[in-house]
This record gives structure tokens, C-alpha cells and sequence, in this order.
């Protein structure tokens, strides 16, 4: 099968399973862009594509800033003439209990984890429409389909972008795919984020079983990879011996 070449960005690259998504991307062929707070990091990875023969370009990215969301995917459209696919990945975790009330961290959730994947839907459909088609994929959690406790505020985020994954397929004339992919417990940064003691000491046993956050990259590879007319509309990817 003769494999063809899309332009991809990906949010939230610079760790974990949105960097190991532009490896896995940019080692299909596909051409990569790459969007994260940490520059430094996105300048690496970059360097580390292009010279393994890979095609990648980057800048830096707030997704919480609808204005510099739609200021990535421009210059991603400079770069590289289209946008084929997003990868709205970015995402933030910082678990508690909803009666430690810390509603900051509630609001970083809400800003980072919807208004992020919304930013990037905004910013990118109306491209995507006027060349005749793109692809958003979404990363969400196995979060979006149970709740735990100490977790009810970032799930409730990921049941957001469920919602507004399913709504936004239900919406398209088919030219527009979507796919949500729900990972279990990955290997990623997103647990160093938690300052709740009590939801510190539980996440330490709840990640005791974790996957490879290549897993969860070769899952995003299988649908970006999918040939025109296929819509793998949700992946849900947990490590064999996991019992959530």
C-alpha cells in the first residue's frame, strides 16, 4: 500500500505520549509540527526527527490562548502549505479532592484540557474545510468513560472531549474524521503535576502498571493512517495486566 505524507500537527510535544506521537508520525513519513510551552524541548526533538530523515517544524504554544492556538497551526500552514491532522494533546492532571478545593487547579484543568482541544478545533476546521478535509484526533483518557475519586474534576474534562469529539463527527459531511483515543495509565509527566498529598500517595499505586506512551503513538498512527473514507472514531488503550 503506498503510504501518503500529511501534515500532522501536535500539541502538548515536548513529553510523553504527544512526543513519542511525533516520532512514531514523523517515522511514517509524515511531515510534523510541533507545539509546546517548552521551546527548548521542541528545538531537540525537532533536530532529533530531521535527522533521522524525518520532516519537522516548531513553535512555541499556550493552548489555553485561543489567539496563539490559531497563530501554531498558521504558521504550520506556512510551513508546510496544508494541515491534514491534529493531535490535541495537550493535557494537565493535577488530581485532589474536590473538598481540598483547589479550585486553581480545577480551572487549569478546564483551560488546558477543553478549552485546549476546542482552541485547536477552532483554529484549525476552517482550513481544513476549505482544502476538503483533515482529521482531529483527540486525546482524552479511560477517564472519560469511569470516575475515581480524586479525580472527578479531570475527568469531567475528558468527558468534555468525548462530548465534543462525538459531536463535532456527528457534525462533519465526512470530510472531516475524528478520533478519540482514551489511554490507561501511560508513562508521562502529567503525575508530577499533582500537589494533593492524598492523591499523590494513590496515583503512586494506581501507575504501578503503566503502558509505554509508544503504545498509545502507534495507536494515533493507526488512525492517522487510515485511508480516505475510514473513520476510527475511539481507541481505547489500556496495559494487558490493568484491571481499570
Amino acid at each position: 500500500m503506498t503510504r501518503i505524507s500529511k501534515t500532522v500537527a501536535v500539541t502538548g510535544a515536548s513529553s510523553g505520549i504527544g512526543e513519542a506521537a511525533a516520532r512514531r508520525l514523523a517515522a511514517d513519513g509524515h511531515r510534523v509540527f510541533l507545539g509546546a510551552r517548552r521551546t527548548d524541548r521542541l528545538r531537540k526533538l525537532a533536530e532529533e526527527i530531521t535527522e533521522s530523515g524525518g520532516t519537522a517544524g516548531f513553535r512555541t504554544l499556550d493552548v489555553t490562548d485561543a489567539a496563539d492556538t490559531r497563530a501554531f497551526v498558521d504558521a504550520a500552514l506556512d510551513a508546510y502549505g496544508r494541515i491534514d491532522v491534529v493531535v490535541n494533546n495537550a493535557g494537565v492532571m493535577p488530581l485532589s479532592p474536590l473538598a481540598a478545593l483547589r479550585t486553581d487547579e480545577w480551572d487549569r484543568m478546564i483551560d488546558v484540557n477543553v478549552r485546549g482541544v476546542l482552541h485547536g478545533i477552532a483554529a484549525a476546521l476552517p482550513a481544513m474545510r476549505a482544502q476538503g478535509g483533515g482529521h482531529f484526533v483527540n486525546i482524552a483518557s479511560v477517564g472519560a468513560y469511569e470516575v475515581s475519586p480524586t479525580a472527578a474534576v479531570y475527568c469531567a474534562t475528558k468527558f468534555a472531549v468525548r462530548a465534543i469529539s462525538e459531536g463535532l463527527r456527528q457534525e462533519s459531511d465526512g470530510s472531516i474524521r475524528v478520533t478519540l483515543v482514551s489511554p490507561g495509565v501511560t508513562e508521562s509527566e502529567l503525575a508530577d503535576g499533582i500537589t494533593d498529598p492524598e492523591a499523590r500517595s494513590a496515583m503512586r499505586t494506581y501507575r504501578a502498571v503503566a503502558l509505554p506512551a509508544s503504545a498509545v503513538a502507534a495507536a494515533i498512527a493507526y488512525a492517522v493512517g487510515q485511508p480516505a473514507g475510514t473513520d476510527v472514531n475511539e481507541i481505547v488503550v489500556r496495559p494487558a495486566a490493568s484491571a481499570q
